[in-house]
């Protein structure tokens, strides 16, 4: 008898992500195919892959799969969780995760305790401060990738919470599959953006595995756990089951659109900029809006604000230079950031 439904889902969506990161992993000096399986247990010199895991279900689920998975395919599987240190006994709780991940045959396992500030909010700041450690864990361990338990469910949320915001098809295209910074554009991985949170703590639930709640998901002072526990149930209510499946599609959809908007504004980048350098107001008022909006985000995120507090209002603001000139004046943006008309050019430069 094969294993539970559950736990072959969750191992078959990991054995994807793993199969795609040996696809993708080589350097000059190892020839790819010396990365495909093979009857050797894995050494010191296989790739590594870790997975970021509260302790919750989902991450528990996932690391579960990968302590299966990996050396099946000739990979190390290690571990790392962060411990926010945002609530009494935290730094207990992640001592706890690192066994558990021991346990399953995981190695290396790190705890990493941060420091959350308040940028942003609290939950915007947690998340930052989690990468933060997750990259410098991925970059000391020398992790090929690194996976992430986020469901069908989380990618549901952050579709609604980016339809509030109104912050346009980027954000309405939720979590990616695969993504990372500039230095390692591939190094997240999220297996489960195909399947239910109900799955991973059923897979969690079949083999044993102790699970930890965390009780900031169920605290309704966090936008994502009213969202959670009181908007998508009576959406679900108002509008029949299936809402979250409706969702993800939503995503995926608002994601193939979005790229390809992306690679369209690269491409006219060059032919509205003139021979210094500056953007031209009469070449950019003749792109459609979607594309030239994307132009001016990247220019000011070029001209050093930060990505993560630069929203739609401030993209507008700048746009109706363009669109709407009246002879204003300039335009901050984050990061002490000045967008501004001169001669008919769009200067956008530290102010």
């Amino acid at each position: 008898m094969g294993p539970h439904p559950a736990v072959a889902a969750i191992r078959l969506a990991v054995r994807r992500a793993l199969h795609d990161i040996l696809s993708g992993h080589h350097t000059p000096h190892t020839p790819h195919a010396a990365l495909l399986p093979g009857p050797t247990t894995p050494g010191e010199s296989s790739p590594l892959v870790l997975v970021a895991c509260s302790g919750g279900a989902d991450s528990m689920a996932l690391a579960s799969a990968l302590a299966f998975e990996a050396p099946k395919l000739g990979l190390r599987a290690g571990g790392v969780t962060v411990d926010h240190g945002l609530q009494p006994g935290s730094d207990l709780r992640a001592d706890e995760v690192v066994l558990r991940l021991t346990e399953l045959g995981l190695a290396p396992v790190e705890s990493i305790a941060v420091t959350v500030g308040r940028e942003g909010g609290p939950e915007a700041a947690a998340r930052d401060a989690r990468y933060a450690a997750l990259d410098g864990a991925a970059e000391r361990h020398g992790a090929t990738a690194v996976l992430l338990g986020h469901t069908r469910d989380d990618q549901a949320e952050t579709v609604l919470l980016g339809l509030a915001r109104g912050s346009g098809i980027r954000s309405l295209s939720g979590m990616a599959a695969v993504s990372g910074g500039p230095g390692a554009p591939g190094r997240y991985r999220r297996p489960f953006l195909q399947l239910d949170r109900q799955t991973a703590r059923k897979a969690c639930m079949v083999q044993s595995l102790p699970v930890w709640d965390d009780p900031h998901n169920a605290d309704p002072a966090y936008t994502r756990s009213r969202l959670r526990h009181e908007g998508l149930p009576a959406l679900e209510k108002a509008l029949g089951k299936g809402v979250v499946e409706a969702l993800a599609r939503t995503a995926q959809l608002s994601r193939d659109d979005a790229d390809a908007l992306d690679t369209w504004a690269r491409q006219a980048e060059a032919s509205v900029r003139d021979a210094a350098g500056l953007l031209e107001c009469a070449k950019l008022y003749a792109l459609p809006p979607a594309v030239r909006r994307r132009i001016l985000r990247s220019a000011a995120i070029e001209a050093g604000a930060p990505a993560g507090s630069l929203f739609a209002r401030h993209i507008e603001e700048v746009d109706r230079l363009i669109t709407g000139w009246r002879g204003q004046g300039a335009i901050n943006l984050p990061g002490r950031v000045v967008a501004q008309r001169q001669g008919g050019r769009l200067v956008i430069r530290q102010g």
